[in-house]
């Protein structure tokens, strides 16, 4: 396979960082520690939210791909050096800024472009998170799997316990969180954590052709549909059938909704402004 994307993984600091990349429309934000097998530290939670928030502000990028380089997505959180930046009284995340894990808390802004998640090799507790976060997670078929915050004497606080239930059911769910066992990709497909499970190394490859073809979508209509299901999960779908009218209106008497009439009538692929 042709590599779409660059091959080339920028040195990191001691602390790690989060590197990006633009290609075209798509934003390439990479987990960027593989000495330390990708362990979050306070660095790499203000970059992450960073990159999230330039994805949503540059009107140039339409999607963004998470991923991560070295062999895994992440073993976690660096304990020590987290918890003695908590100490000190310090966010991970500034306020005004995208929070990653999107869960509404107030003084954070959540995202409003679509996310692909490529997983592979050990993706333990904040990893899980992350993915589950994103709107479409690829995962590598070598995949370690595991929520482990029991067995460190805390519970997970960045989705997991929201996230996992919602999409596998209760019971699963418990399953999981209370044993801190590790599962494979297969069991992550089997729940609905994961949308596709690819030979690993070809991860990226697949979360980059999935987001090169939600950009060549309509901008405006994405992130209504996007935003429509998300409403429909948190608020009901009363909510969400409530919205539709009025921002199926709002979209009617946008350019793109015009572009996409002429592309169907003259034949041809839609060039969509975001309009």
């Amino acid at each position: 396979m042709t590599p779409k994307h660059s091959c080339y993984a920028p040195v990191p600091p001691a602390e790690g960082c989060i590197s990006t990349e633009a290609l075209d429309d798509v934003l390439l934000i990479g987990i960027n520690r593989p000495a330390k097998r990708n362990g979050w530290t306070p660095a790499m939670f203000r970059q992450l939210a960073e990159a999230y928030t330039r994805l949503d502000d540059e009107a140039a990028l339409r999607v963004g791909v998470l991923h991560a380089f070295g062999s895994h997505f992440t073993a976690g959180l660096d304990l020590p050096v987290i918890a003695e930046y908590l100490r000190s009284g310090h966010r991970l995340v500034p306020e005004g800024l995208v929070d990653p894990h999107d869960l509404g808390l107030p003084g954070y802004r959540r995202r409003s472009k679509p996310l692909v998640a490529a997983v592979k090799g050990i993706t333990f507790t904040v990893g899980i998170e992350l993915m589950l976060a994103a709107d479409i997670v690829i995962a590598a078929d070598d995949c370690r799997f595991s929520q482990l915050e029991v067995q460190r004497g805390i519970m997970p606080g960045g989705g997991a316990t929201l996230r996992m239930a919602e999409r596998a059911g209760v019971g699963n769910a418990m399953l999981h969180l209370l044993t801190a066992d590790e599962f494979g990709s297969a069991e992550a497909y089997r729940l609905n954590f994961v949308q596709k499970v690819v030979p690993a190394g070809q991860e990226l490859d697949e979360a980059l052709h999935i987001a090169r073809r939600i950009a060549a979508q309509a901008p405006l209509a994405v992130a209504a549909t996007r935003q429509n299901v998300l409403q429909a999960i948190e608020q009901g779908p009363l909510a969400a059938i409530a919205a539709t009218v009025l921002t199926q209106h709002r979209l009617a008497d946008s350019e793109d909704a015009a572009e996409g009439v002429r592309a169907f009538v003259e034949r041809r692929p839609a060039r969509f402004c975001g309009r």
